[in-house]
């Protein structure tokens, strides 16, 4: 004897895939995200921060070329607090002066979040889900003017804005 199901079942059924499906993606965390810019194909893969006291996100951004920056957020303190972001070229390691650090830098500034509906927040800390979008204001034109461009380094410039591609296992 064969049961069919009738359409309400298989509507639910292809519901609770759908919702299952979209709860695994929402529920990357953001220190295991990767994002996407789809003008350059650049992309930004987050990792976790370790147990420094003032960075609370650790990424990489990888540009054409094979060209890679060293990204970190710490939050600012006091009444606005924000996500300031830096993000470096081939810094020295170990032991840098402020000076050092200033001359590899090639970007800085605030990281926004943007959700499905578009509302804008802020880059948030680790163990919390990852946002659909990422953006880093005027990020393109300050790397453009960077020594990580140009024949010995990246060519294609990206923009501000990535989006949410995968989490990392």
């Amino acid at each position: 004897m064969r049961i069919l199901a009738s359409p309400i079942i298989r509507w639910m059924a292809r519901s609770a895939v759908l919702l299952s499906t979209s709860a695994a993606q929402a529920a990357c965390p953001i220190q295991l995200a990767v994002y996407g810019e789809a003008q350059s194909g650049a992309e930004i893969d987050f990792t976790p921060a370790g147990s420094s006291a003032t960075v609370t996100n650790a990424f990489r951004v990888i540009l054409d070329n094979n060209v890679v920056l060293d990204g970190i957020a710490m939050w600012t303190e006091g009444s606005a607090a924000r996500p300031h972001g830096s993000l470096m070229y081939k810094c020295p390691t170990g032991d840098v002066t402020g000076e050092e650090l200033a001359a590899c830098t090639v970007w800085e500034g605030v990281i926004y979040s943007a959700d499905e509906k578009g509302g804008v927040g802020l880059l948030p800390a680790e163990g919390v889900d990852a946002p659909k979008s990422l953006i880093f204001p005027d990020l393109g034109p300050s790397l453009e003017m960077s020594a990580a461009y140009g024949p010995a380094g990246f060519s294609k410039v990206p923009w501000d804005i990535f989006v949410l591609k995968g989490c990392q296992e």
